[in-house]
């Protein structure tokens, strides 16, 4: 080998090779360690042209800051993501660098919709579910009421708008909507009246018997005015009806 000029020309070009590689590295490292480069600002703009409600620099500073390590080239853009994914109310965000020193954060907030079941979770107008301050989303007034089984909140959210479209002939709308285990739906309206659904035999069961309540409904207001409290539609040519002091039924096999 020490004989041979073309193999100690090789080797030692690939040794000087490595060390200029060692030292354009360790270069590197000390640039990407100068204190110019040390996070300084954490921009937070909102997805689109809406303001951020709920987003706020204290809860930020207590549940996402703590969890950003680095500096301008060596933070993880998908930890970062993930901190802010995990403040309340943050329903996704994305990340990007901007020279020298900032990160510029796009969040989506949850846009709520209602409760969902009873510990005290909340439902978005996209069908997520999350958990945050109920007082916050209430600052508009209170919520509707949503449950179902698991993995069903799209579907809900969907039904929810169905029958507020079918009941606003009425001028009546959803103030709770239910998907029972064997997936039968009931309703409470906003004038306290509980509407049983019952089950889907097809996609227009429900919308049938919601249109025979609508119809016959004046009716119903102008016999007993708002002592309703409660109809059952899952008969096939009929009804019952509970109202204070009193009880309706049409006989008939349920569905």
């Amino acid at each position: 080998m020490w004989h041979d000029v073309r193999m100690l020309n090789a080797t030692t070009s690939a040794l000087l090779g490595l060390l200029v590689l060692g030292l354009l590295a360790s270069g590197l490292w000390w640039v990407a360690q100068r204190p110019m480069f040390t996070l300084k600002t954490i921009r937070i703009e909102p997805v689109g042209e809406m303001a951020l409600r709920h987003v706020n620099p204290s809860t930020v500073r207590t549940t996402a800051l703590p969890r950003i390590k680095g500096n301008f080239f060596t933070a993880n853009l998908d930890t970062v993501r993930v901190a802010f994914e995990a403040v309340p109310w943050v329903r996704k965000a994305s990340v990007r660098r901007e020279w020298p020193n900032k990160l510029i954060v796009t969040v989506e907030e949850h846009e709520p919709l209602g409760t969902w079941g009873d510990d005290g979770r909340l439902l978005s107008v996209k069908g997520d579910v999350f958990t945050a301050n109920l007082a916050e989303a209430e600052e508009d007034g209170e919520l509707p009421e949503f449950a179902g089984p698991e993995g069903s909140e799209k579907e809900v959210v969907a039904r929810y708008r169905e029958l507020n479209e079918w009941f606003g002939p009425l001028s009546l709308a959803a103030d709770s909507v239910r998907l029972s285990g064997r997936y039968a739906w009931s309703v409470r309206l906003n004038n306290g009246m509980q509407v049983e659904l019952g089950r889907e035999q097809s996609k227009t069961t429900l919308k049938e018997r919601v249109e025979r309540l609508v119809k016959i409904y004046p009716q119903l207001v102008n016999r007993l005015q708002d002592r309703i409290e409660s109809v059952d539609m899952r008969y096939p040519n009929g009804m019952a009806l509970k109202a204070q002091g009193l009880k309706f039924g049409i006989e008939g096999k349920k569905k």
